[in-house]
């Protein structure tokens, strides 16, 4: 669990004392935030797709126009590429993951969030992650893992995707970086490797529920 003194929320945000995850998501969504420009343009304040329950929390850069539209996270191109690659992997991507951004809010032309808009969203996503408690953090591109990972944001990302690590500020949770779909997207030939990496996540899931059931 991350630790609370870390980050604060808004003093105006209402889920502020929100102490389920769905009670949190709801005052999210429905808050109205204007912490940084990002507000102007959306159409919805893109909190999440897929089950909160999940071992496995992913987390992407920003809603495109399609999330926009649909107030869901990943539903565009991007997240159809996701849900095929997961489910080649044998991972159900609306029961095993819960699927979040850096930033709720589309960043114009969908375009990287600054570092300012990040710093607004970031207290949002490490509540989500405070409340969710996953085993595993799958950072979703260099922009997931820049803000996520103070200090691990530069140089190359493949370097680093694919492989179990552990942060101190996140202790009992295993992160893994992965490429962002939307590369994928636009270079085919990274899937396969993508996919490869997603069945060492499934592995390492079902390792971590055999030590979580009790034996009798």
């Amino acid at each position: 669990m991350v630790r609370r003194r870390s980050f604060s929320l808004p003093p105006g945000y209402s889920g502020r004392d929100a102490t389920s995850y769905a009670a949190f998501r709801d005052a999210l969504a429905a808050s109205g935030c204007t912490l940084c420009p990002l507000c102007e343009g959306r159409k919805h304040i893109v909190v999440d797709r897929g089950s909160p329950d999940a071992r496995v929390m992913a987390i992407g850069e920003g809603p495109g126009a399609e999330e926009d539209r649909a107030g869901r996270a990943f539903v565009g191109r991007a997240g159809r590429l996701l849900d095929s690659m997961l489910e080649e992997a044998d991972i159900d991507p609306e029961r095993d993951v819960l699927i979040a951004n850096v930033v709720k809010c589309r960043p114009p032309k969908n375009r990287r969030p600054t570092d300012a808009e990040a710093h607004s969203c970031l207290p949002f996503l490490r509540r989500q992650i405070e409340l969710v408690r996953p085993r595993v953090l799958v950072l979703l591109g260099a922009t997931a893992v820049r803000h996520l990972l103070p200090g691990e944001g530069t140089g190359p990302l493949a370097r680093r995707v694919g492989k179990f690590f552990v942060r101190p500020e996140y202790p009992g949770i295993e992160l893994m970086a992965l490429f962002h779909p939307a590369f994928i997207l636009r270079d085919p030939r990274r899937r396969p490797e993508v996919v490869r990496h997603l069945k060492e996540l499934r592995r390492r899931l079902s390792e971590i529920v055999r030590t979580e059931i009790p034996l009798n």
